[in-house]
């Protein structure tokens, strides 16, 4: 199991908290998806304010790009505990160089959590890059509260409600089984210890696009962990490369890979696989590369502090980021 949860062993705040829905990304399509989230998370007693445009829309957006911004800085200002987008898609990137960061990271530092993923990166990213303030990579309302035809995935609802309570310390999962390495004869993934690393990342084609700008984070001896949907393992490839020659890579400690999910492999592939792309990251870097982080585009996913100081370890198959009370 990804994550544990024993409510008995936790002497924290499980009462009703303030969350804060907005859409600062792409316009929200499926209303009843964001009208159960909003359910759910009523029904788990918490006490929900929606944003006034959350469901504004203009062309893909969810309002256009001063809709949005204003959106954001409501957030911010709302005094919420947590402020969750409703979904993810396009529309970040464009507001960058819009955003209050100080005000958002006062925000951060009187004990709102932002919480979001995908197209959330580019925020989360820029935030520590221009105050250091921490984010957590998480769910949506939408794709995660406000699934049909069943309940949210319990280790996701677990993870945030440790978030809400303050009683996450950390995220365990078991790694894919690999082979030894062809020559060597020793493991794909050796043991591993890294202390008090910055744990950083997000969507890759997100964090990439980054590259270059001052909206970019430039953590040395991090933690990176990516994940990405939609995309061809050479595109993923691409992206790793771009990373690669930018530097960016060489200055982690360890990079982590969660989950890769819908896409299709082409007759022309000829057996070049995901697989590929991480035996050839491994040849690249001298950071140990880890897999099966359950975290991405899936219905199962830890909370994972952007910008906080973590510590890793590996052992055989099983692996463990921790960062302690919250706190």
């Amino acid at each position: 199991m990804p994550h544990d949860h024993d409510t008995s062993q936790c002497h924290h705040d499980h009462g009703p908290k303030h969350i804060y829905i907005y859409s600062p990304s792409s316009a929200v399509r499926d209303k009843a998806a964001f009208r159960r989230g909003i359910a759910r998370l009523k029904a788990l007693g918490h006490e929900v304010e929606v944003d006034a445009d959350a469901l504004a829309v203009h062309t893909r957006f969810a309002g256009d790009d001063a809709t949005r911004l204003a959106a954001i800085h409501r957030a911010a200002a709302s005094g919420a505990d947590v402020a969750l987008i409703s979904r993810g898609g396009y529309g970040l990137s464009r507001l960058l160089g819009g955003i209050r960061y100080k005000a958002v990271a006062k925000a951060v530092e009187k004990g709102t959590r932002f919480v979001g993923v995908s197209d959330f990166t580019a925020f989360q990213l820029a935030l520590l890059a221009q105050t250091g303030a921490t984010s957590w990579a998480g769910p949506s309302l939408g794709a995660d509260f406000g699934v049909a035809g069943g309940e949210p995935d319990d280790i996701m609802e677990a993870c945030f409600d440790d978030l809400l309570s303050g009683h996450g310390e950390g995220s365990g999962w078991r790694m894919h089984r690999e082979k030894p390495h062809a020559i060597t004869g020793k493991p794909a993934v050796p043991d591993v210890y890294v202390k008090s690393a910055t744990l950083w990342g997000g969507n890759l084609s997100v964090l990439a696009s980054l590259v270059g700008t001052p909206y970019l984070p430039d953590v040395k001896g991090g933690v990176l962990f990516l994940e990405d949907v939609h995309e061809h393992p050479y595109r993923i490839e691409r992206m790793l490369t771009q990373l690669l020659h930018a530097g960016v890579l060489a200055r982690q400690k360890a990079v982590v890979l969660g989950q890769f999910t819908h896409f299709k492999l082409a007759p022309h592939d000829k057996g070049y696989k995901l697989q590929s792309v991480v035996d050839w990251l491994r040849s690249q870097i001298k950071a140990p590369v880890l897999t099966n982080l359950p975290f991405g585009h899936v219905p199962t996913k830890v909370l994972l502090p952007v910008g906080a100081t973590v510590s890793l370890s590996v052992e055989d198959r099983d692996a463990l980021i921790y960062w302690g009370h919250t706190h």
